[in-house]
């Protein structure tokens, strides 16, 4: 069965998580629990932690379920 994967933002930064491609979600859960929260949907919470730690997090993931990208920044016209 083919899934669609999953994508969550904050204003830094876009999670996009595929659950096809995850082995181990507990290890990103057991890390960082205040984001991915396997009990709860929608199981990522980008207001949980710094987008720092998150990155950090996301760069750990065994299987490569999960990967990230910067927004674009809007240029304000004066």
């Amino acid at each position: 069965m083919k899934t669609k994967d999953n994508v969550f933002s904050n204003s830094d930064i876009t999670v996009t998580y595929n659950p096809c491609a995850c082995t181990h979600a507990d290890h990103c859960a057991k890390e960082l629990s205040n984001v991915f929260q396997n009990s709860v949907i929608p199981w990522i919470d980008l207001e949980g932690a710094p987008t720092k730690k998150i990155i950090r997090q996301v760069k750990k993931c065994p299987s490569g379920a999960l990967s990230f990208h910067y927004n674009k920044k809007e240029k304000k016209v004066a």
